[in-house]
């Protein structure tokens, strides 16, 4: 998902987005410990859209917090 995308969602929408993304970052690894995985690839591309959205979570309490 491009950046441009997640900074139209407003902030439950993101923190939704947020919780079902750790939650298969969760999974995978999982599938990793027993062994599993089909797609390690994956990992990277999960870890850069948590970064994503966690930075566009983060510019918007900074925006709020000043006058």
């Amino acid at each position: 998902m491009k950046a441009a995308d997640i900074r139209k969602k407003d902030a439950s929408e993101l923190q939704e987005l947020l919780t079902e993304l750790l939650r298969e970052q969760f999974n995978l690894r999982m599938q990793q410990g027993t062994g599993q995985l089909g797609k390690p690839a994956r990992f990277k591309s999960l870890r850069r859209e948590i970064a994503r959205i966690r930075t566009i979570m983060h510019e918007r309490t900074n925006e709020a917090g000043q006058p």
